[in-house]
């Protein structure tokens, strides 16, 4: 028994204790080549001693390349599963959304087929049978799901996130439930919505961040839980970098904006639903809240992060709906278990096709905020693939908000720490190396130097703008040079709307890999970039 009650306690549908099996006991379920569903969003709320058990049966056996699956997941989860079953070659493909060394190196090598997807697409994607059309059956193989608890008629009460558990069950029939008794239960903190497939899909009729439209749990068939295990393993949710300089910087700018747009009328006093995603900048901002001005937040997002308890600990944060809480190891998920009772009546926790789909985000007039890789002078953003090639983790939720928002942010660093060079890689760039979010979706680009407002900019006033508030002082000169020379070439030939030289677009990215610093010398294309 745990601090948390026991096995029979969570389990409320009592034919299903004659399913109770030991992790280790569903191995033989999985075969090579299955397609496998699993619960979780970040490292909150995903299955843990079976996929564990699994590791450690191919480690035993020398199985490791024999026995691969397919996974579909709602996004990342912790290293101790996903990352340890790309150690041991366990992994095929992988959609849609990775965080692990390992993982990444395996996708980055060719040997796991990763694909990416704006998550809220994902989500119902999955549920359509769009990522297993290719297998006999056309549907999962088999599920694992981690639960609080399991009610009187088969519902699922999911732990710590929503995920793409409602579209695992749509497309599976064969289903491992964990019952988590190693922390507290989450029942009654959900809004859990099975969404109908088109021209039937409801409306989300969600008018307010804290409005519930659906159940506490998810329906379930008994008859496909095929096991039942219990599981006393907790969220090894990551530790984000402590906020410096840089971060209260560009939070402080986000702040001061929000301020502005107050006093200007476009906001109200206690602005709109704000959605932030993760990371130390995302962390900054909702910290810098806490000592703001600002009362009676909202929130609305696919992801709450440590300072979100700060939050709602200032008496300035109403409500929080999110798909996850997606708290730190230390300290984060021990202080919330700690303040359960205070928190809980103040989240919402959702499926990721709730919590990211579109019409909920644009009715609310969500203030969406997020960090990319690059930013290039007119605005366009690569959030994924570092010099075009290299996946870090993947798209994630950031284009669901990016598109549909109220206001769209993206917040970086003007330059990233480099060894070679001591201002570091320009995350202001001529052209991005990758475009996840085009122009057209950004309203405010920030960095630790200022905000470029880009609202009702034209291209080339743009590309200046962003120079010029948010470009390093050792790039501005760099950059304003490549505009002015664009533009001159450009407009000469008369193709001037947003001048590019492709000749040059990616020189300060060449320059980096050739030389180790995004400082060239001279845009001239004759000379070799080393001299």
């Amino acid at each position: 028994m745990s601090n948390y009650g026991t096995l029979q306690d969570r389990v409320r549908c009592k034919s299903l204790l004659s399913k109770v099996m030991k992790p280790e006991e569903t191995i033989p379920f999985f075969k090579n080549g299955m397609n496998l569903g699993w619960s979780g969003f970040t490292p909150a709320g995903y299955p843990k001693a079976v996929p564990i058990a699994l590791a450690e049966h191919v480690e035993k056996n020398n199985l490791q390349g024999k026995l691969k699956f397919n996974l579909f997941v709602g996004a990342s989860v912790g290293a101790e599963t996903e990352d340890r079953w790309a150690v041991n070659d366990m992994i095929d493909r992988r959609w849609p959304y990775q965080t692990g060394k390992n993982i990444a190196a395996g996708i980055n090598e060719g040997r796991i087929r990763m694909g990416d997807k704006h998550l809220s697409l994902f989500a119902q994607d999955l549920g359509y049978g769009f990522y297993t059309m290719e297998s006999e059956s056309g549907r999962l193989d088999l599920a694992i799901i981690e639960v609080s608890a399991i009610t009187e008629d088969g519902g699922l009460v999911p732990t710590s996130s929503g995920g793409v558990i409602p579209e695992i069950l749509m497309i599976c029939d064969r289903i491992i439930v964990e019952v988590n008794t190693g922390q507290p239960s989450f029942e009654g903190m959900h809004d859990m919505v099975v969404c109908n497939h088109p021209p039937k899909r409801q409306i989300l009729g969600i008018t307010h961040a804290g409005e519930r439209i659906g159940s506490t749990s998810v329906p379930c068939d008994p008859n496909k839980i095929i096991a039942v295990v219990e599981s006393r393993h907790r969220d090894k949710g990551r530790a984000f970098a402590e906020q410096d300089d840089t971060s209260e910087a560009i939070a402080n700018n986000i702040i001061d904006f929000f301020s502005h747009e107050v006093k200007a009328g476009r906001l109200p006093k206690n602005l709109l639903p704000l959605q932030s995603g993760v990371g130390s900048i995302a962390n900054a901002v909702i910290g810098g809240l806490a000592k703001a001005p600002f009362r009676n937040l909202t929130v609305y997002t696919e992801v709450l992060q440590d300072t979100m308890l700060d939050l709602l600990d200032s008496g300035k944060l109403d409500v929080a709906s999110s798909c996850s809480l997606s708290l730190s190891e230390e300290p984060g998920f021990p202080r919330f278990f700690d303040n359960m009772d205070k928190y809980a009546g103040k989240i919402v926790l959702r499926p990721l096709s709730i919590s990211n789909a579109p019409e909920p985000i644009r009715r609310l007039g969500v203030i969406a905020m997020n960090t990319p890789v690059e930013i290039d002078i007119y605005a366009h953003a690569n959030s994924t693939l570092v010099g075009g090639t290299r996946m870090i983790n993947g798209l994630g939720g950031s284009g669901d908000f990016l598109r549909n928002g109220y206001l769209k942010m993206m917040h970086t660093p003007s330059s990233r720490p480099s060894k070679s060079d001591p201002t570091g890689i320009s995350c202001v760039v001529p052209h991005c190396s990758h475009i996840d979010h085009t122009e057209h979706d950004l309203d405010c680009v920030v960095t630790e130097q200022g905000l470029a407002d880009l609202r009702g900019v034209a291209p080339k006033e743009r590309a200046r703008r962003i120079i010029d508030k948010c470009a390093h002082p050792d790039y501005k000169p760099i950059l304003t040079e490549y505009l002015d020379m664009a533009e001159k070439e450009c407009l000469a030939r008369k193709v001037g709307h947003e001048p590019q030289l492709w000749d040059r677009a990616f020189k300060m990215h060449l320059n980096l890999t050739q030389n180790g610093t995004m400082k060239i010398k001279n845009w001239d294309i004759k000379v070799d970039l080393c001299e």
